[in-house]
């Protein structure tokens, strides 16, 4: 059962469209959180992948970052066979197109990150 944490994870990365990724720390930062490994452990346990896209995560130097748990091997050419699959190219290890990164709006009207009254 994902914990709060990894709920408030999951429910974000729903909102980063087909063809677009974000870095760790940016889906840090956005959660409020201090910490882009915890997103990233978070991630690695997705129990509802692949629709919530986790693939679209990468690593804040534009590199592919993880997958499943793992660094590289069959795990990382899943992530880049997934992400070519939505239009995301990479070009010697790293995100040909910036442009594809995504930004969240102002974290204050994300209804994952709401706070309750």
């Amino acid at each position: 059962m994902p914990t709060p944490f990894q709920k408030k994870v999951y429910a974000a990365l729903l909102h980063v469209p087909r063809g677009r990724v974000i870095t760790y720390k940016q889906l840090a930062a956005y959660l409020g959180c201090r910490s882009c490994r915890a997103v990233g452990q978070a991630l690695k346990r997705n129990p509802y992948a692949p629709q919530v896209p986790c693939h679209r995560v990468i690593a804040s130097d534009l590199k592919p970052g993880g997958f499943m748990g793992r660094r590289g091997g069959a795990a990382l050419r899943r992530k880049l066979e997934l992400l070519a699959n939505e239009g995301v190219p990479f070009h010697a290890g790293r995100l040909a197109e910036p442009s594809r990164i995504f930004s969240f709006p102002d974290r204050r009207e994300h209804p994952a990150c709401a706070r309750k009254s």
